[in-house]
Formats: structure tokens, sequence, C-alpha cells
């Protein structure tokens, strides 16, 4: 793998051992994958920043590097954490737990990153199409390649954090435009109603395509919250980082393989989402958090209704679009809702906050929440949980 000067001396320490560490981190994957060389980058995105997530070993790595006084050298934000500090629901945690997610936020400040604390960095400012980025963070990987046109792989906390500190990032995988074509043609004949159908469908193809990159035609419909919703569904049951979509008519097959995704696929994988009938503690929307406009049909969904004294209503966003939609969050809040910020309900302790059924329209959420959270999940289109929430 060719280095600059300037990269050969990084490597060998002349900068300092934390930017040296980062460097062989980059070089050691580059060489991993088959990499030519380090390409600059516009952005990084940081996962590992949850408390519930990474633990106590996490914390003196990141107090060992943000010691050393080393900054990003490129845009650089962070995922989402354990809790909203300004928000009271979340006071009942633990002493321990607040202080201890406050240093780990504090640590990734101190090196330069911003604390957005959101999985939707493209909302706070979109990348431009074409731009190369490292990014982790399963979701917005898929999105930015697939919806916006920006090219990144799917990196881990590590390696986007090491990239933001060298400002670069090894030239493989979905950084070539050969690796970006679409290897599997795949038919939509099933019906899609809503959101969650689409998230349905994203948990079914992931299961099925692994890593593969495919061509999806057939959807009736290519708004973006929608295409949000698949991607991320995808990037949950499988390794899926980028998608390209058609009309319902498709002209270049090209010799691909072929899936056809029909009703009772979806049927079957919409059923194992849900697996509890019980009365929900918790309805939760925001996964990935939510844009501006779909605040605003929240907030049209729940104008003259009141969310029943026996369940909480969350909806999760970045601090960035909450401070945008105060006219949507008051009405949201007026209602007996939450607009919660910088953390999202599989990232947080939610038996610890007395949740064991969570109501969802995030299939993502549906499949994560059992294992992760320990608790019983239904999934439902976001005007049913709505309806949930308030019904008498």
């Amino acid at each position: 793998m060719y280095l600059t000067r300037e990269e050969e001396k990084i490597y060998d320490g002349e900068m300092g051992w934390t930017y040296q560490v980062s460097m062989r981190i980059l070089v050691k994957l580059g060489e991993l994958y088959g990499a030519d060389n380090l390409i600059p980058i516009e952005s990084a995105h940081i996962s590992g920043v949850s408390y519930k997530t990474i633990g106590d070993a996490a914390i003196d790595f990141l107090e060992s590097i943000a010691s050393s006084g080393v900054r990003v050298s490129v845009k650089a934000t962070m995922n989402p954490a354990a809790l909203d500090y300004e928000n009271a629901v979340f006071k009942s945690l633990s002493s321990n737990i607040i202080e201890k997610q406050k240093r780990i936020i504090n640590l990734y400040e101190r090196m330069g990153i911003e604390s957005s604390l959101t999985c939707t960095p493209y909302y706070i400012k979109a990348p431009m199409r074409g731009a190369h980025l490292s990014w982790a963070e399963s979701s917005a990987v898929v999105y930015a390649n697939s919806i916006i046109g920006a090219w990144t792989n799917r990196e881990g906390g590590p390696s986007a954090l090491a990239s933001a500190l060298i400002g670069k990032t090894p030239n493989y995988g979905l950084h070539k435009p050969e690796n970006r074509r679409a290897t599997v043609l795949v038919k939509v004949e099933a019906q899609l109603k809503n959101e969650s159908d689409y998230g349905v469908l994203g948990i079914y193809l992931g299961k099925i395509l692994k890593d593969k990159i495919p061509l999806i035609y057939g959807l009736p419909s290519n708004e973006e919250r929608f295409l949000k919703q698949m991607g991320a569904a995808m990037a949950t049951s499988g390794m899926v980082s980028m998608f390209h979509v058609e009309g319902k008519e498709m002209n270049r097959a090209g010799g691909m393989e072929i899936i056809s995704v029909e009703d009772k696929d979806l049927r079957e994988t919409r059923e194992s989402l849900t697996a509890s009938h019980k009365k929900p503690d918790l309805i939760f929307i925001g996964c990935p958090h939510c844009s501006l406009s779909e605040l605003r049909q929240i907030a049209e969904i729940l104008k003259g209704k009141k969310v029943r004294g026996d369940v909480k209503l969350w909806v999760c966003t970045s601090r960035f679009i909450r401070n945008k939609a105060s006219d949507h969050v008051r009405v949201i809040e007026s209602s007996g809702g939450q607009v919660i910020c910088d953390t999202c309900a599989v990232v947080t302790w939610l038996r610890d906050l007395n949740v064991k059924t969570l109501m969802t329209n995030s299939a993502k959420t549906a499949y994560y929440a059992p294992s992760m959270n320990g608790v019983e999940v239904i999934f439902s289109p976001i005007a049913e949980c709505i309806d949930a929430a308030c019904r008498k």
C-alpha cells in the first residue's frame, strides 16, 4: 500500500503516538482489503458513543487519546448517546450511568468532534454527492451511499475515529466505482403501503442479500422517508451498505441474479418482528432519528389528541432538527408526547426506565430491541402507533 512521505512520517510516529496508532489502523485495514492508497475524506461520523454499548473499557481508551491533545482533521460528528440530559425522563437512571455518559461525550468533544448525538448527520449537513466519507452507523452509511450519492464504507467506531484524526481513509470497497454496481436485481411484487412495509422489505432483503448491492424496482414510492427505513433495515439484518432503485419499469437486468419479493415473504417477516400482544408501556418513533417532515407528520396526526396517562410516547430526533421544528414539538408535547434528543430507545436502558413492552414503526428497533434491551416488541405503522398511544 502506497504512502506519501507525510503519511510515512505519521506512520513512523514523528507526529506523536496517537496519530501513529490511527495511521497504523488505517494502513492495516487497507492492506486487509487490498487498498492501494489513502484518500482524503470530507467528513467522519463516529459510533461507539452510548455508554450502554461501549462500557468502561472504551472510556480508558478514549481518555488516552483525548489526553494526548490531538484534534480531528475534518468535520466529525457522533452517534446517539444513552440519554437526553435535558429531559427529566432519564433522571431515574443511576448517577454512575449519567456521569460516565457525560465523560464519554466530553472526551470526544476534546478531540474536536461535534456533539451532534444523532444517527442522521445528513440532516445537519448533507455531504456532497461523490464526496468520500468515513462513516460508522450502518443506517447512515446506506443512506449516504444510496440516497445522497456520497461514498463510504461501513466503518467501525475505531476506524472512523482514526480517519477523523488523519483526515483520510483507505481506498477500497465503495470508494471505488467498480464496487458500487448492483449485483442482484430485486423485483418487488408485494404491496407496500407505508413506512413500516418498507422496513419489513429491508429486513427481508438484508437476510438474503448479506453484503450484496441490489437494484430494486417495483417500489410504489421512492419517497425519502420510505427509503430511509428500508435502507436502515437492510443494514440491520444484513451488511448491505448500498442499494439502487428504479421505477416500475426495468430495462437493465443485464444477466444479474433475480430475487422476487411477494406478499407472503413480507407477511412472514412482519410476524417475526412482533413478539408481543401485550399493552405497550412505550410507543417509540424515530429510528433512524426523525426528519423535519416526519415531525410535521407526527404533529398533524396528534393534533387535537391526548396521549394516555399509562403509556409513554417518545419521538426521537437530533437537537438540530428539534430546534428547527418548534411548532411541531409544541403540538407533540402538548398532547403528552416527548420529543427526545441525543439518544434512542435501542441505546438506552429501557428496563431501568420501566419499559417492558415497546411499540414502534421502526423495523430496525423491532429487530434489535428484544436482544439489546430485553423488551417485547409490537411492530406497526406510524399511524397505528400514535393511535395506540391515544386510544381510550
